[in-house]
């Protein structure tokens, strides 16, 4: 009784784990706390290049859906060094909502006081 007991509880507090966890951290965060440029900086290129919410988003979802060094926010010298990002494989709505995150993350819109 008592190991169904744990054995129950241990897979109720996986579940939450992997609850607290969102397509962001789990596809995005992954491989980028792995490179040299971090997602912040990649953020605030995107923000100079397109300069608000709904074009850098669009841009973000073209390049990710398919990444050229014509699309890329990184230098050529970045993207010769260390190549372009394989394609996303996220279907269209997961991939809208980790930039959505990633948005939320990164923006300082409305949080300068």
């Amino acid at each position: 009784m008592v190991k169904k007991i744990i054995f129950i509880w241990l897979l109720l507090f996986i579940s939450f784990l992997e609850a607290e966890q969102n397509i962001y951290d789990t596809n995005c965060l992954i491989c980028h706390k792995q490179l040299s440029f971090n997602l912040e900086k990649i953020f605030f290129r995107y923000l100079l290049k397109y300069s608000d919410e709904v074009s850098v988003k669009l841009a973000l979802i073209d390049y990710l859906k398919q990444p050229n060094s014509d699309t890329s926010v990184m230098s050529k010298e970045y993207t010769r060094s260390f190549g372009l990002k394989q394609k996303s494989e996220l279907n269209e709505d997961k991939l809208k909502e980790a930039i959505d995150i990633y948005w939320e993350k990164y923006t300082v819109f409305g949080k300068i006081q």
